[in-house]
């Protein structure tokens, strides 16, 4: 039976975090579950957040208003807590992300962990042992980035090989085209969810693709199951154990071969 994914809040402490890594972030919790709450604190009248205003319609993030009432005392903090200990005794989710670098929310991870649900720590290798510590899983937020070099690389070597022109398939149904964008995505999602031998469960593939992605639909491609895409773009190896679809993505010089 088909596990169902967490229902995850994510809390982002914008005072104490980077806007450039939250993209990042966001693809990294959809391995962990669906991010069912996204909300962002700080003082929006402040000229430091100005920057994440870019970013918060993009990933549909919440922004959660609070002056600072006292200078030198971090009013967030507070806002942040508050909001998380109600969506706690909402009973309505498996587990928490907490975005930030600041030890404050020590108190908060370890009760969270108390009543049951899990938590996923965000932060720079500046964050204090504690905040670590009291997290279920901690990822550093500087190797998240690290991989997102790495497949711009990847991406700009694409771009290069198919002259940023959207890739047609010969074996797509009515040659329907999928973009450049589209067809990482899908690179990334079998690369994020893969075990030891490159194989990743279809299953979770979408579930990857539709997280990061929620208008993503296989009819625009001309094919009702994420399998039939998969099957006609020719790019993957594929694998059937029972009924469950597994694939594994060829070497990237295959892959750009195909494109």
């Amino acid at each position: 039976m088909e596990v169902k994914p967490k229902k995850l809040a994510v809390l982002i402490d914008a005072d104490n975090s980077s806007v450039n890594s939250i993209e990042s972030v966001l693809e990294e919790i959809a391995k962990y579950g669906i991010a069912s709450v996204k909300r962002v604190y700080g003082d929006w009248s402040s000229d430091s957040l100005k920057n994440w205003r870019e970013v918060l319609l993009p990933h549909a993030i919440t922004p959660v208003q609070q002056f600072a009432y006292t200078k030198g005392k971090d009013a967030t903090d507070m806002i942040l807590i508050i909001d998380a200990m109600d969506l706690l005794y909402s009973g309505a989710l498996d587990g928490f992300c907490i975005v930030s670098s600041d030890s404050d929310f020590t108190p908060l991870a370890s009760r969270i962990r108390e009543s049951g649900l899990i938590v996923y720590g965000f932060g720079r290798k500046k964050t204090p042992e504690a905040f670590r510590k009291a997290c279920d899983k901690f990822i550093y937020v500087e190797n998240l980035e690290i991989e997102e070099k790495d497949d711009i690389k990847q991406d700009n070597l694409l771009q290069k090989e198919i002259n940023k022109e959207p890739v047609k398939t010969g074996k797509l149904e009515n040659k329907q085209q999928v973009d450049p964008a589209t067809l990482n995505l899908i690179y990334k999602a079998v690369k994020d969810n893969s075990d030891d031998g490159g194989w990743a469960y279809l299953g979770a593939v979408g579930t990857y693709i539709s997280t990061v992605k929620p208008d993503f639909d296989t009819r625009n491609y001309g094919h009702a199951k994420l399998s039939g895409l998969i099957q006609a773009l020719d790019l993957f190896e594929t694998k059937l154990q029972g009924s469950q679809m597994y694939l594994r993505k060829r070497s990237f010089s295959t892959f750009v071969k195909f494109v």
